[in-house]
């Protein structure tokens, strides 16, 4: 009997790091104890307070029944308190808000409600794969823009402006930058808005990383009239160590969330009370919550800077974000040659730039997301 997959799937191959985490065991089977500094998962636990609350509320009887697909009240009144405090962006809790299980369904559900067979979609080279991989999914086409390091990473909208849009409908935009570091200016992002309004696309920005090593968050949606381009999606994983809780959120004009949520509501059932109730909790944390985390990730990335010196690369000290990026030497061909080289001999693995696309093939990527430590012990092992 003969089961073809579905033609969706042409094209879609399996996540990176699922693979590569399959070899990493292989080799810890063979006692290599590997040590893992290419994937982005904080090892730190949540506020006490946030898991008391889970806890606290898994305990009541009535918290176990199926939710508003819209999300609980409380968590999308939290998220809206939230990008008020921090972002100085007003938001209707009731409207603009649509909590969801992890900001990568977002994605997804996303490109779902706006895309058809022929429609493109600007995708950033280097960038997250999960873009692709959901608009390929949703049946559109990549249309790859490619970030620089001269310039800034930022788009080249001269560039863009001289190529045929008219088949675009969304995209996809990410600051601060993942996997670059990034931060974004107000100049840019004005751009980003003209340039949007003039070929009638929508903006689709990813903004999971604002908190990490970054003392001004900033979203899109704070420049005038963003929110007539603009789908911002943000989440819990990064800034609150959350990330296998699943929370995130989109927020933008009621109508765009009106439009999403006929797709999702077809999709799940709601997320689970307690965790939005916890999520709320966690929103509520003061900048003290966010300062002495950033207090370990700047240890943790001085260490870092430390490792990539021993292997001869070269990087920028302003970027912020989980991760450090950073151009290889010339000795070796690619991010690629140089991560399989020390994950061999050295039993450490670091993430080749070559998977967030071409643009990335002479970077690599090391997460924060490890004790010092840890971090130590891998330069010894590099070192020898």
């Amino acid at each position: 009997m003969e089961i073809k997959t579905a033609k969706r799937l042409e094209g879609i191959g399996e996540y990176y790091f699922s693979q590569k985490l399959r070899e990493i065991e292989m080799l810890n089977l063979q006692g290599k104890n590997v040590i893992n500094l290419g994937i982005g998962s904080p090892d730190l636990p949540p506020h006490p307070e946030v898991v008391k609350t889970l806890y606290d509320e898994a305990l009541k009887s009535n918290t176990h029944a199926y939710q508003s697909y819209k999300g609980s009240p409380v968590l999308r009144n939290a998220f809206s308190a939230w990008y008020k405090m921090w972002y100085q962006v007003e938001i209707d809790p009731a409207s603009e808000i649509l909590p969801l299980i992890g900001s990568k369904e977002g994605i997804m559900h996303i490109c779902m409600t706006y895309l058809n067979q022929g429609d493109e979609v600007l995708i950033p080279n280097p960038g997250y794969p999960t873009y692709s991989s959901a608009v390929k999914l949703a049946g559109a086409k990549c249309v790859e823009y490619e970030l620089l390091e001269q310039n800034l990473y930022y788009p080249d909208f001269e560039m863009l402006d001289n190529i045929d849009l008219k088949n675009v409908k969304l995209m996809f935009v990410n600051y601060p930058n993942m996997p670059t570091g990034q931060l974004p200016s107000k100049e840019m992002f004005e751009a980003l808005l003209r340039f949007a309004r003039k070929h009638n696309i929508l903006i689709v920005h990813d903004n999971p990383y604002s908190f990490i090593l970054n003392d001004n968050p900033f979203s899109l949606l704070k420049i005038d009239g963003a929110k007539e381009v603009v789908l911002e999606l943000n989440s819990l994983s990064k800034s609150h160590n959350m990330a296998g809780w699943r929370v995130g959120v989109i927020c933008g004009a009621k109508e765009r969330i009106e439009e999403i949520l006929r797709f999702k509501s077809n999709m799940d059932s709601g997320m689970f009370l307690p965790v939005q109730l916890a999520a709320a909790k966690a929103l509520s944390l003061d900048k003290i919550w966010h300062d002495e985390l950033n207090k370990i990730y700047k240890k943790r990335r001085d260490k870092v800077f430390e490792l990539l010196d021993h292997l001869k690369c070269e990087y920028s000290k302003s970027q912020v974000g989980l991760f450090v990026w950073a151009r290889i030497s010339n000795q070796y061909n690619d991010g690629y040659a140089l991560s399989d080289k020390i994950l061999q001999e050295a039993a450490v693995f670091i993430t080749p730039g070559g998977i967030f696309g071409s643009a990335g093939n002479n970077y690599v990527r090391i997460s924060l997301c490890s004790s010092e430590d840890k971090i130590c012990k891998a330069i010894e092992r590099v070192k020898r």
